[in-house]
């Protein structure tokens, strides 16, 4: 846990309009003053975002979350009582006097509160509990995400002021739900898995979310592409591994993560987490520390279905699209 000088030093930094890389459960995020135009416009440049792809705004446990919003319906706080904090993002009608820099442009606003000790203490700090911190993932834009202070550190260096914090109990972004447009008579619609599954919203409010439409707002992290590592990423059952695997000169060192081995003498075994949670736990560390050990690609097992595993199967995929996989 930061001390209290370091969190007053944070505190400061996003006050002066700067940036601070900071913990959640999920991963960790990159953030700034959500009311300030030119510290979000920081955030895009730093990571090589696209400012049309917008960030989610992290809010103190119990904050008013009508301050960010048109409109708090119904089945938003159904889920802030049920989820909150914790992984979930919703996405609500933004108020009319919140920059449209934070939304990418759009008339829509993510929102979340995180669950994380670190956070939490920060928000609280942060305007007297009263401000909201943007931040998307502190790393280059379309890359591993990271999920400890070192790895934001290998990202941007000294960069960034960075809040160290132990603790990342869930390791992907936060699941996103989008309720911005129930009063056409769409919603809810699940944007980004995550965590908090479609079944457990179900729950909460008596029908599954949608699947994402054509004309869903944009949010963090959707795009085909992304996730990804700098080696070429594969995804694969074990017959089209082995089938790649004969393709590869004699000289290619590849790593498989999956339930068993593949026979190769090129090809070094990694044995993939048993249960959903605890693969999502590890993936970006794994990703990022195979990242780094030469390898000619990497080759992952196609993970099982089911909802547990939408989430970390949803970030495998993109992460090997941008390899064409």
């Amino acid at each position: 846990m930061p001390t209290a000088a370091e969190l007053d030093e944070a505190v400061r930094l996003l006050e002066a309009g700067q940036l601070v890389a900071f913990p959640t459960e999920t991963v960790y995020g990159l953030g700034a003053d959500a009311e300030n135009p030119e510290a979000v416009a920081r955030i895009f440049a730093l990571k090589g975002r696209p400012s049309n792809h917008p960030v989610i705004v992290h809010v103190v446990d119990g904050a008013d979350i009508g301050y960010w919003t048109d409109e708090v319906p119904e089945a938003a706080q159904q889920l802030i009582d049920a989820f909150w904090p914790g992984p979930l993002t919703l996405i609500l009608k933004r108020a009319a006097h919140i920059h449209p820099a934070v939304a990418g442009g759009q008339d829509s606003i993510g929102v979340r509160c995180p669950s994380h000790p670190v956070a939490q203490a920060l928000l609280a700090r942060f305007k007297r509990g009263r401000g909201g911190i943007a931040a998307p993932s502190a790393n280059k834009f379309g890359q591993v995400s990271p999920t400890t202070a070192q790895h934001v550190r290998d990202e941007f260096g000294d960069a960034v002021y960075v809040l160290e914090g132990d603790g990342v109990e869930v390791g992907i972004e936060s699941t996103i739900v989008d309720l911005s447009r129930l009063d056409q008579g769409i919603g809810p619609v699940l944007l980004r898995p995550g965590a908090i599954t479609a079944a457990m919203m179900a729950q909460v409010l008596g029908a599954a979310p949608l699947p994402p439409d054509a004309a869903a707002p944009r949010a963090s992290g959707t795009l085909k592409a992304h996730y990804a590592p700098h080696t070429p990423l594969l995804l694969a059952d074990a017959q089209a591994a082995s089938a790649q695997l004969a393709s590869l000169p004699d000289d290619a060192r590849v790593a498989w993560v999956g339930r068993a081995p593949l026979v190769d003498q090129r090809c070094t075994w990694v044995q993939a987490p048993a249960d959903a949670a605890a693969y999502a736990r590890e993936l970006y560390r794994l990703l990022r520390k195979l990242d780094k050990q030469g390898y000619t690609q990497l080759m992952f097992e196609v993970l099982p279905e089911g909802q547990d595993w939408a989430g970390v199967r949803d970030r495998l995929e993109r992460a090997a699209a941008a390899f064409g996989g």
